[in-house]
């Protein structure tokens, strides 16, 4: 894999942001070594290590220590990406965190390792977003901007969802103020991860802030992003991400999933044999990962946790959740609230 990239949508973004906080858009583009015919189409793509040199230098020319957790407050995701677009049409938030992790790698391609950039975390009764973006001291910035907009990018339709409390790994800067104020919890700094502590309704909370069908277009054309972008990612993960937008509808048939991706059964059969898995264990995996979200969400009922996963039949739902856990979906549900 070559050099980590970002969308210049995102680079447009921040520049735009800048220059409304006195910063001088030519000065930017020289002093960041970035070619500004390059920015008129967004989903071009720009060295990460140009997107780092220009946020030093948009700080430095806006003369606001703060931006990048300015830019996140202030500037909504779907204002410079397809994926926030994607996230806003998605049904419930834990939908718009499965498409993030998804499509993350349109907005910008970070070091994860082999996790999801983004994981729900339980423990001792609480719930917690982690970004499990290796090395992220190195360009804190980027952590500030990502969880101002997790954590602000609601207050646009709700005031519902507000953080319990923030983590994050690097030192307190100078203006640690700000953070308190931007994400109106407690905040603690030199932590053991990024994270943000949500609370039960955040997971189920619905969003579907654009018609359905919007959802079915904005993805479709990640799709194709992806698939030119040549993103490092296991032929399983391009399946599961098939799936994850059809089984709501209840056809998850491997013939109808290799049709979406334009191959024949025996192709995607043969390409997840040679990553060691198969298409039922796939399903299987997915169906159990989604039920638990539902279910430890509490908002949802165990027949609508079956259709969700698609399942026609609540008792096949029930068995499947019972192979999977040992009990029934139902004292799971009770167990969480």
């Amino acid at each position: 894999m070559g050099e980590a990239t970002v969308a210049a949508g995102v680079v447009q973004g921040l520049i735009d942001f800048a220059v409304s906080k006195g910063a001088n858009r030519a000065e930017m583009h020289q002093l960041a070594e970035i070619d500004p015919s390059l920015l008129a189409d967004h989903d071009n793509r720009i060295a990460l290590s140009r997107y780092r040199a220009l946020m030093a230098v948009a700080i430095q020319l806006s003369g606001e220590p703060a931006l990048a957790l300015h830019y996140g407050e202030q500037i909504d995701l779907s204002e410079d990406s397809l994926v926030g677009l994607i996230t806003r049409s998605s049904p419930t938030m834990l939908d718009a965190l499965m498409q993030l992790n998804r499509y993350g790698e349109l907005v910008m391609e970070v070091d994860t390792g082999s996790t999801q950039r983004f994981e729900i975390v339980r423990e001792t009764g609480e719930i917690w977003l982690v970004d499990n973006r290796r090395n992220s001291d190195e360009f804190p910035e980027l952590t500030e901007t990502t969880f101002a907009r997790l954590a602000c990018g609601p207050r646009h339709f709700t005031d519902r969802l507000k953080p319990g409390a923030m983590e994050f790994t690097h030192a307190a800067p100078s203006y640690a103020a700000e953070y308190e104020r931007v994400f109106q919890a407690p905040v603690e700094f030199e932590c053991r991860r990024n994270a943000m502590k949500l609370d039960e309704d955040w997971l189920t909370y619905p969003l579907a802030l654009t018609p359905p069908y919007m959802f079915g277009i904005l993805t479709a054309r990640a799709d194709a992003l992806l698939e030119s972008l040549k993103a490092e990612t296991t032929f399983k993960a391009r399946v599961e991400s098939q799936l994850a937008t059809m089984l709501h509808e209840g056809d998850v048939s491997i013939e109808r999933v290799a049709a979406q991706m334009a191959m024949s059964r025996q192709t995607l059969y043969r390409r997840l044999k040679a990553e060691g898995t198969t298409f039922k264990d796939v399903l299987d995996e997915l169906r159990h990962q989604l039920a638990i979200g539902y279910l430890r969400g509490g908002k949802v009922s165990v027949n609508q946790v079956a259709y969700l996963t698609g399942f026609s039949d609540p008792s096949a739902f029930s068995r499947a959740f019972r192979r999977w856990t040992g009990q029934s979906p139902r004292r799971t549900r009770l167990k969480t609230h």
